[in-house]
């Protein structure tokens, strides 16, 4: 796995972590914040070629 792989990765990880934490506490700026983050992350994953494993 190269570098931008592992990156990508790891930002889609956190920010997945991070929306599920603003969704238990009720923060909707924050959801929105991070589910925009999360989309971009995405996107940029797929111009790639980066398979993204769905979240648990």
């Amino acid at each position: 796995m190269d570098a931008f792989t592992a990156g990508i990765l790891q930002r889609i990880k956190v920010t997945e972590y991070e929306l599920h934490r603003a969704r238990q506490a009720g923060d909707v700026y924050t959801m929105d914040v991070e589910q925009a983050e999360l989309e971009d992350l995405q996107r940029l994953a797929a111009d790639h070629g980066v398979q993204v494993n769905a979240p648990v």
